[in-house]
């Protein structure tokens, strides 16, 4: 096998476990089939999780899942955050008890199967709907410099309001970060990490590279984790990456790294956190099989 036939192997296997989660993170629809409206108590294990976060207020972890907002923490039981059961798909943190989501309404609950954006301001407990109600369904969220940046149906969106939205470049991608400046996005692709160095509005070459999920804390501390649960640091914006660890629990389902110490990762057996730097991780709370 000549080394292009290697590379181009190399990239389709890639690119088809990339679509494998893309396909895992949609399979979890809009209708809410199978889950029985109304409010059940916390589970003993989570379900599929879609993103991470961490208050700065109080610094607890919340976990954003197919059936609710929860916090976790070593040695105890998940609580759910509130009283809604929604499957919150996109999930980010904005600022301290501040956060911004989408996804689909409960079944029973009256909300739309499209939320648009919502927003917290009390960490979780009550949520205000912001725009798009109905209408969108953001796989992705990142925020940074007071900028919204979301990844639905294939493209790129931004608000700088969390009512009026631009949309800019269409790709196929599971992620997105942007930069702690806000001069830089990035998205994960099949071709590997590609930049945007415009806001979203064009994006270069991919770098070969793969990951499934970043996220981007501070300027010199970019961390992916690959399809297989391998993380990864760059400290030059995902140009060139340096491999860490392998989180444990195989295929990932959601990372974000607070700071260049903090992180935490989502994969099929459990919610991880690391405090250093990623080389050691400790099970927050076990999902279900």
């Amino acid at each position: 096998m000549t080394a292009r036939s290697a590379t181009r192997t190399l990239i389709t296997a890639a690119g088809t476990a990339l679509a494998s989660l893309v396909l895992a993170a949609c399979g979890n629809g809009s209708s809410g089939a199978g889950r029985s409206p109304g409010v059940s108590a916390a589970p003993e294990a989570l379900s599929h999780v879609h993103g991470l976060g961490v208050d700065p207020a109080d610094g607890r972890v919340y976990v954003a899942t197919h059936d609710g907002l929860y916090t976790v923490a070593e040695g105890q039981k998940p609580r759910l955050v509130g009283d809604r059961k929604d499957d919150f798909m996109g999930f980010t943190v904005t600022g301290k008890s501040t956060f911004v989501a989408s996804g689909h309404g409960a079944p029973g609950s009256g909300r739309p199967g499209n939320l648009g954006l919502i927003e917290t301001k009390d960490a979780g407990r009550t949520w205000t709907s912001r725009s798009l109600s109905g209408e969108a369904d953001f796989h992705s969220l990142d925020s940074a410099k007071g900028t919204v940046y979301g990844y639905e149906s294939g493209r790129i969106r931004v608000s700088t309001d969390l009512k009026n939205w631009d949309d800019r470049a269409t790709l196929e991608a599971l992620d997105l970060a942007v930069s702690p400046a806000g001069d830089k996005l990035l998205a994960t692709t099949a071709e590997g990490v590609v930049i945007s160095t415009d806001s979203g509005r064009t994006f270069g070459k991919g770098s070969g590279q793969v990951q499934a999920f970043l996220s981007w804390p501070a300027e010199n501390s970019l961390f992916g984790i690959d399809v297989s649960g391998k993380l990864s640091s760059s400290a030059d914006g995902g140009k060139t990456w340096k491999e860490l660890t392998t989180v444990p629990g195989g295929q990932p389902q959601a990372l974000t790294a607070v700071n260049a110490d903090h992180i935490l990762a989502a994969t099929m057996t459990g919610v991880y956190e690391s405090r250093d730097g990623g080389k050691t991780f400790t099970e927050l709370a076990p999902l279900a099989s």
